[in-house]
């Protein structure tokens, strides 16, 4: 009986933990490190005659470049209404597309690029969580949606709105809820207690906020919570938020974006106008220095990346990022040294953005012009696989037509969003064209 319950018991907690594989519930994936690991998904993509990929379902919604978040058979994605000022959080049926539940609320904006929230949800177990441009945040009933706590940080905390407005996505760690508010007294980043929404510590003082997603590392046998804001990568102890080390780093425009990469000691980080970063961490995890910096700090003249909103890939011996005005890229990781340049999978122009997202032996790469591609990248280059359209690109920027919006990998299929609609597209094997 004992050996029965013991077996039953294991094969429960493989399947909960294959289940979970299967979604994507917050920026990043399930690990927040932009990789998709579920198995049997397509070789090429499954195009029709007229290059586009079919869809399972669509669901109209309204504009923004908040990504979706995938979980427990639910897509929840947020929007603006232009006309009534408000901003949505959306919850849909993965499986049909079907409208759940929505919540409506006030939202006038002040921010540049008006054009609705920014910050992917974060879904834990029956809870989901968001954050808008002005800095709303919402803790729902997943199911419901009903509200069960709520913030905002210009009231509660006298937050001064970046340029851009509140994009970071918050982070789960055990009862914490952690996320960059930018307010007084310190008040950079907060943890909240995700059932209560009681604030259990806040770190950093900084006159700017950015915009990259604060993420959790080991370093020295330490968990440390690296928040990467316009002055500094700063590392803190997530237990109670208390500085560890800092490294100072200056970027300009306050364009502290990407999330922050690591690899064994080794921390990445890059700017869209002071280029990259490489530091490394001492082996007791007390402090920390920068072993390689880009040579430039223009957003023209670049030798390394300079990525505006692509999270470059770094394994430890490359990276592959978009620059600045689109060039697709890889670099010596232990140099910084370009290895290549190819504008193949992007186009020309500045803010020109693709997502890199690791599946296996390739890549997926969304670019901005709505298209999904798979390709390898390696030392030696770029090389394509196949390509076809995901969804049209509807937002206007600089004299072009884009998407910013990262998509989600889940259910053996990837889902993503314009400015109309939410779609889903089934990637699984056996649908190859």
């Amino acid at each position: 009986m004992t050996a029965f319950r013991t077996t039953v018991l294991a094969a429960f907690a493989l399947f909960a933990t294959a289940s979970f594989a299967d979604d994507w519930p917050q920026w990043g994936g399930p690990q927040r490190d932009l990789v998709w690991r579920e198995t049997g998904i397509v070789k090429s993509l499954p195009v029709d005659a007229d290059g586009k990929l079919p869809r399972v379902w669509s669901a109209p919604i309204g504009e923004g470049y908040a990504g979706p978040a995938v979980a427990d058979g639910r897509v929840f994605v947020t929007d603006r209404i232009v006309d009534a000022s408000q901003e949505r959080v959306l919850c849909f049926d993965a499986e049909t597309g079907k409208q759940l539940w929505h919540h409506d609320y006030m939202a006038r904006y002040t921010v540049s690029y008006p054009a609705g929230p920014r910050s992917t949800p974060v879904v834990d177990g029956d809870r989901v969580y968001t954050i808008g441009a002005m800095g709303h945040m919402f803790c729902f009933n997943a199911e419901s949606g009903k509200i069960l706590w709520q913030k905002n940080f210009v009231d509660d905390f006298g937050t001064d709105l970046p340029t851009w407005g509140m994009a970071a996505s918050p982070l789960l760690d055990g009862d914490q809820l952690i996320t960059l508010v930018g307010g007084k007294d310190g008040s950079l980043v907060v943890s909240f207690n995700k059932h209560t929404g009681q604030e259990l510590w806040r770190s950093l003082d900084s006159p700017g906020i950015g915009y990259a997603p604060p993420v959790i590392f080991e370093f020295g046998g330490k968990r440390q919570l690296i928040v990467w804001h316009p002055e500094a990568v700063s590392s803190v102890d997530p237990a109670n938020g208390k500085l560890i080390w800092e490294v100072p780093y200056n970027v300009r425009a306050g364009l502290s974006i990407m999330t922050p990469r690591k690899v064994g000691n080794r921390l990445f980080v890059a700017s869209f106008y002071n280029g990259p970063r490489m530091l490394e961490v001492a082996d007791d995890g007390l402090n920390a220095k920068i072993v390689w910096s880009g040579k430039s700090d223009s957003e023209i003249r670049t030798d390394g990346i300079h990525p505006i909103m692509c999270t470059p890939w770094f394994d430890g011996k490359n990276i592959f990022s978009v620059c600045s005005y689109g060039q697709l890229r890889g670099l010596d990781a232990t140099t910084g040294e370009r290895l290549w340049e190819t504008r193949a999978a992007t186009g020309e122009g500045r803010w020109w953005n693709a997502f890199l997202i690791p599946h296996e032996d390739r890549f997926f790469i969304h670019n901005e012009q709505g298209e999904l591609i798979i390709a390898r990248l390696s030392a030696d280059g770029y090389e394509e696989l196949s390509r076809g359209l995901l969804v049209e690109p509807t937002r206007p920027v600089q004299r072009r037509m884009t998407i910013w919006s990262h998509p989600a990998f889940a259910m053996k299929s990837v889902f993503a969003r314009n400015d109309r609609e939410l779609v889903r597209v089934s990637l699984a094997a056996g649908t190859d064209r």
